[in-house]
């Protein structure tokens, strides 16, 4: 399975509801937390939500 690094990159200040759960989910808390996660369905549609706040590198 494909690995992808995702890191957020801008502040969760001022966004809505689902957007700081799906980044808890992600396990972001604060600028500069990254994860390594495997590439499937689920994860696309959670960087879809976060797509303004976070960077996608393949690892």
């Amino acid at each position: 399975m494909e690995k992808v690094k995702v890191t957020l990159v801008k502040s969760l200040i001022g966004t809505k509801p689902n957007q700081k759960a799906t980044a808890e989910s992600l396990g972001f808390k604060k600028i500069g937390d990254f994860n390594v996660l495997n590439n499937d369905a689920c994860l696309a549609g959670k960087i879809k939500v976060l797509k303004h706040l976070v960077k996608v590198e393949t690892v």
